[in-house]
């Protein structure tokens, strides 16, 4: 009995921590990272106790919410990378899978609070390698079938994806998500390999180019 009520209580505990993850992506995406964390423990029907309980203080919960978004986004990129028939679907797949990176997004563009925090953590640059290699198997592979121009590089398709999902953020909701769509699509179109293309300047970019600090 005693083993089943310790597992019903971390059960409990996974079940509240993400409901308040996914109450606070919601909340700061809508109203920005100032928002009482009363209303996000309300969001997230439980108590405000509990939340404090799971995470010490708001500095805390934005972290988590990094952690989470990136984890979720290197989870939906290993599964495309192991289930399309093709490295260029996978490319493709990974890049419009890009809910969570907007939500992010448009969270650091709200508030400058976010700005001077210190997130780059050993857990999110960790995180961040692994998404990386795994787009970096995915390039190598879509190099290999021929689908994917030789001249770009990993980095390239990183920063371009960035700025990709950076467009429009400040418009209305529904019009971002246009903007954010057909930019990718434009990109996606420049960069699968033709022959007739001119070539790019100077050398594809490799991560060493974009490497930002190392954790703190």
């Amino acid at each position: 009995m005693a083993v089943e009520a310790g597992e019903q209580l971390r059960a409990d505990a996974r079940r509240n921590r993400d409901q308040i993850l996914a109450a606070a992506k919601e909340i700061f995406a809508e109203q920005g990272v100032s928002v009482p964390m009363e209303e996000i423990a309300r969001r997230a029907s439980v108590g405000v106790g509990t939340l404090y309980r799971r995470f010490r203080d708001r500095d805390a919960l934005l972290r988590a919410v990094l952690e989470d978004v990136i984890e979720r986004v290197v989870v939906e990129a290993r599964e495309a990378h192991r289930t399309e028939p093709t490295a260029w679907r996978a490319l493709v797949r990974i890049m419009r899978q890009s809910a969570q990176f907007r939500v992010i997004m448009r969270v650091f563009r709200r508030s400058s609070e976010v700005q001077s925090l210190r997130l780059n953590t050993q857990e999110i640059a960790c995180l961040r390698n692994e998404a990386y290699d795994i787009v970096d198997e995915v390039v190598a592979a879509a190099h290999r079938e021929g689908s994917l121009r030789t001249d770009v590089g990993t980095a390239d398709i990183i920063m371009m994806f960035s700025a990709a999902m950076h467009q429009g953020l400040a418009l209305r909701d529904e019009t971002a998500v246009l903007v954010a769509d057909r930019a990718l699509a434009i990109m996606l179109d420049g960069l699968r390999a033709d022959p007739t293309r001119e070539p790019l300047p100077g050398r594809p970019l490799a991560r060493a180019d974009v490497e930002i600090d190392r954790p703190r």
